[in-house]
């Protein structure tokens, strides 16, 4: 395991501090996860962003010329904002 030394300001320190606490962990631990979390994140983009640069518009068009054109299901349609949002009765 690596050991880093973090400059933070006062503030977030405080901050950490305060939800560390409410959380029941460590301000250390705290901050793996974040740290965790937020290259997940991340990693996640950039995994997506390859899938897209090795994907096709004329596999997804062929793709999607094999879906019926039939209305959706009431349930499942969208609305305007003025109506409201679809709810499944």
């Amino acid at each position: 395991m690596a050991t880093l030394s973090l400059r933070l300001p006062d503030s977030i320190h405080r901050q950490l501090k305060d939800l560390a606490e409410k959380e029941r962990v460590s301000i250390n631990q705290l901050i793996s996860t974040a740290v965790a979390e937020k290259v997940s994140a991340l990693m996640t983009v950039d995994y997506l962003e390859a899938l897209a640069r090795e994907g096709s518009r004329e596999a997804f068009e062929r793709v999607l010329a094999r879906v019926p054109d039939v209305e959706p299901d009431p349930w499942d349609r969208l609305t305007s904002p003025e109506e409201g949002s679809a709810t499944k009765s």
